[in-house]
């Protein structure tokens, strides 16, 4: 498929991509992202794709979406070339990649560490990463503190358009409790990795995942619509590479679908 072979693929660009030579751009002259209304994209949005052996579904809209995880980004390796949106792949722009929002979104991408917010357009898909939610340009990147490190936890806020500026607070899962104000420099994050309404299938499953991390695998008690949620998570962690690591471990039992929290 066309669309596959045009998106980011690389699994890991953090040791393989770079950026301009310094000086080749002044990134705090570049402006956001303006959110404005544009059809779907012909090419970059089918009900599903597989990259990697592993199946992707596309969100039929983006409206209220919001999500927390660990971001990337890509430079040079990929400036120039047809995003799966069909657009060319501008490092300089104000863009980014997703596995899952329709083709273009505009999104909101706040570094949960120092608090900066970028508006970005989500034109390409990617990054398949086990444990990343979003690929950035690398001016985005810079502009949010990011180029140093190559990740960084984040969130992911859809905008709408026709009121961009005006906008209440989407909806949340209900299965992932986060502070919207909190920092994970000081306290950590946690990987969920399981929520139940019966104590006993929650005990259960950390006993199944307890040789990944016994000492950070705990059981927390929430009450979601009035309802006790039993929480499974690793943590709080602080280091980014060894939550890749559990991830990337969880595939052993079985697990694939997880959530980053902040509490």
């Amino acid at each position: 498929m066309f669309l596959l072979l045009n998106a980011c693929l690389s699994v890991d660009k953090i040791n393989s991509d770079q950026g301009p030579k310094p000086g080749s751009i002044n990134v705090s002259k570049v402006p956001n992202a303006i959110p404005k209304n544009e059809p779907k994209s012909k090419y970059g949005n089918p009900a599903s794709y597989v990259v990697f052996g592993k199946t992707y579904y596309v969100l039929n809209s983006s409206s209220n979406f919001v999500e927390r995880g660990i971001a990337s980004w890509y430079g040079e390796k990929f400036h120039g070339r047809r995003t799966s949106s069909g657009e060319t792949y501008d490092m300089y722009g104000m863009t980014a990649a997703h596995k899952s929002l329709p083709l273009p979104t505009y999104v909101e991408v706040r570094n949960l560490n120092n608090g900066k917010k970028v508006v970005l357009k989500v034109n390409d898909r990617g990054p398949f990463h086990e444990n990343r939610v979003i690929d950035l340009s690398y001016t985005a990147a810079a502009k949010l503190d990011v180029l140093q490190k190559g990740t960084a936890l984040v969130e992911v806020r859809s905008i709408n358009p026709n009121n961009y500026g005006n906008q209440s607070a989407p909806v949340e899962n209900p299965l992932v409790t986060v502070n919207t104000k909190a920092s994970y420099n000081n306290t950590g994050f946690y990987i969920q990795v399981g929520a139940y309404s019966e104590l006993n299938n929650a005990v259960n499953r950390r006993k199944k995942l307890a040789p990944l991390a016994e000492n950070l695998l705990t059981i927390s008690e929430s009450l979601i619509n009035k309802q006790i949620v039993y929480r499974v998570r690793f943590g709080p962690i602080n280091d980014i590479t060894y939550a890749d690591n559990i991830v990337e471990n969880l595939k052993k039992y079985e697990i694939y679908d997880h959530y980053i929290t902040l509490d």
